[in-house]
């Protein structure tokens, strides 16, 4: 088995809901975004899956977050957008995407600060 990783970035703004505290008034966060995905093989090239293949797929699913208010997209609608829902929401749709019989989205981090971070994995 092997285990692959991608880091990449968002800037959006969003609300908490039901929190009481500074993050429940608008704000926004340069969110850096891990992409860890297992193989099982690797191809002829020696690869589990190709990096810009993961990057595209992960950045496709960015563009759906990037300079957006969150609180205000469909996948959000009733919950917070917090880190933890933002890694699961993107766990879903990469695994969606890429999850096939050698390769499978193993976790996503979502770090909402240099300090801060929430990871979603099954």
């Amino acid at each position: 088995m092997y285990r692959l990783k991608i880091v990449t970035s968002f800037a959006a703004a969003h609300n908490l809901l039901n929190y009481h505290g500074d993050c429940e008034n608008l704000h926004g966060h340069n969110w850096k975004v891990e992409v860890t995905v297992g193989a099982l093989n690797l191809d002829k090239a020696g690869l589990g899956i190709d990096f810009k293949i993961l990057k595209a797929k992960t950045k496709e699913q960015l563009a759906l977050l990037d300079h957006k208010y969150l609180n205000e997209l469909d996948c959000f609608k009733g919950q917070s957008p917090s880190s933890e829902n933002i890694s699961r929401f993107l766990y879903h749709e990469l695994s969606r995407i890429l999850n096939n019989d050698n390769v499978t989205v193993e976790m996503i981090t979502v770090w909402e600060s240099d300090n801060a971070a929430a990871s979603y994995y099954e």
